[in-house]
C-alpha cells in the first residue's frame, strides 16, 4: 500500500523530504520560490541580507523502495551595509539524494515508513565572483566551491485525517579556496492536517491541508585560511505554519518559517522570516 488513496498525492513536508515512496517508474516535480531577509545585526556594520531563490527538485521512482532526488537552486542574494551594496545570481549548487524505504507497515487506514537517506552536494555555483569592491564575501556567493556530504533518516506516520513525519540530517561541509562554512545537524518535524473535506463522499477529493512545521537547527563555526570565525555559526529554532492544497496529481502549497530562538555566536547576523510558495506534481 504505497498511498492510502491509489493514484492520489500526498500531503508531505514543506521544508524537508517525506519517507513515502515514489513510484517505480514514475517522477515527482517540486518547484519552490524562497524569499528571505536577515534579522537584526548584532554588529556595527549595519547588514541587511535579502535573498531570493527558486528551487527545483525532481525525483525518480527506481522501485517501489528505493529514489533518486536531484535539487539546483537558482539564487538571488543581495547584501547591504556601511560599506555598500554586494549582489550576486545564478545557479547554485546540485545536490543528489539517494533514499530507501528501510521498513514499513501497512495496516488499515494508516502506514508508517522509515528511510535513510544519503546526499552529495557538488560545486556548481560560482564561488570567485567580485564586483568593483573585490571578491564577493562567502554570504554572498551563489556557490560554496566545495564537495558535501549530507545523510540522514526520515520517518512518516501518515493517517486518512493527518500525516506526521520527522527527519534527522547531518551534512559535513569540507574547504576551498580557504573558506570552510560549519557542518551543520539538524532535526526537523512536520504535522499536516486535513481540514477539508471532513468526511469522504466517494471518488478521490481534492484536500485542504494546515501544515505546523518545527525545525531545530545547529551549525558549528566556520573557517577562514584554517582559523575559526568566532562570529559564525550557533543554534536556531524556526516554526513554521503553512498550507497545502491536494489534487490528485498535484500540490500548492505556501508557508513561512519564523525564526522563534537563536543562540548564535559573536556578531552572526540573525534569521528574518522566510517565505515559500510552491508546486509539486507526479507524473
Amino acid at each position: 500500500m504505497a498511498n492510502l488513496l491509489p493514484g492520489q498525492v500526498n500531503a508531505a513536508p514543506i521544508t524537508f523530504i517525506t519517507a513515502l515512496p515514489v513510484a517505480s517508474g514514475e517522477f515527482v516535480a517540486r518547484e519552490q520560490v524562497i524569499v528571505g531577509r536577515s534579522g537584526e545585526d548584532p554588529g556595527t556594520s549595519e547588514r541587511d541580507r535579502r535573498e531570493t531563490a527558486a528551487v527545483t527538485a525532481l525525483g525518480y521512482g527506481i522501485s517501489g523502495e528505493w529514489a533518486v532526488f536531484g535539487v539546483v537552486p537558482y539564487r538571488d542574494i543581495e547584501l547591504r551595509s556601511t560599506t555598500g551594496v554586494r549582489r550576486a545570481s545564478g545557479l547554485g549548487d546540485l545536490s543528489i539524494l539517494l533514499r530507501y524505504v528501510a521498513w514499513r507497515r501497512d495496516q488499515r487506514g494508516g502506514t508508517l515508513r522509515v528511510a535513510p537517506f544519503i546526499g552529495i552536494k557538488a560545486p556548481t555555483g560560482s564561488n570567485n565572483a567580485r564586483d568593483a569592491l573585490g571578491l564577493l564575501p562567502s554570504s554572498v556567493q551563489i556557490g560554496s566551491g566545495s564537495w558535501d556530504s549530507f545523510a540522514g533518516v526520515v520517518v512518516t506516520r501518515q493517517t486518512l485525517h493527518y500525516q506526521l513525519d520527522g527527519q534527522l540530517r547531518y551534512q559535513y561541509n569540507t574547504e576551498a579556496d580557504g573558506f570552510q562554512a560549519g557542518s551543520l545537524l539538524r532535526l526537523d518535524g512536520s504535522f499536516q492536517y486535513r481540514v477539508l473535506p471532513s468526511e469522504f463522499s466517494g471518488g478521490i477529493p481534492d484536500f485542504l491541508y494546515a501544515v505546523l512545521e518545527a525545525s531545530l537547527v545547529t551549525q558549528k563555526e566556520n573557517r577562514l585560511a584554517g582559523a575559526v570565525d568566532v562570529n559564525s555559526g550557533g543554534t536556531r529554532l524556526f516554526l513554521t505554519p503553512g498550507i497545502q492544497y491536494v489534487t490528485r496529481r498535484w500540490i500548492l502549497e505556501g508557508a513561512v518559517a519564523i525564526p522563534v530562538v537563536e543562540n548564535l555566536h559573536g556578531t552572526a547576523l540573525e534569521a528574518g522570516n522566510t517565505w515559500r510558495v510552491g508546486v509539486r506534481a507526479n507524473f
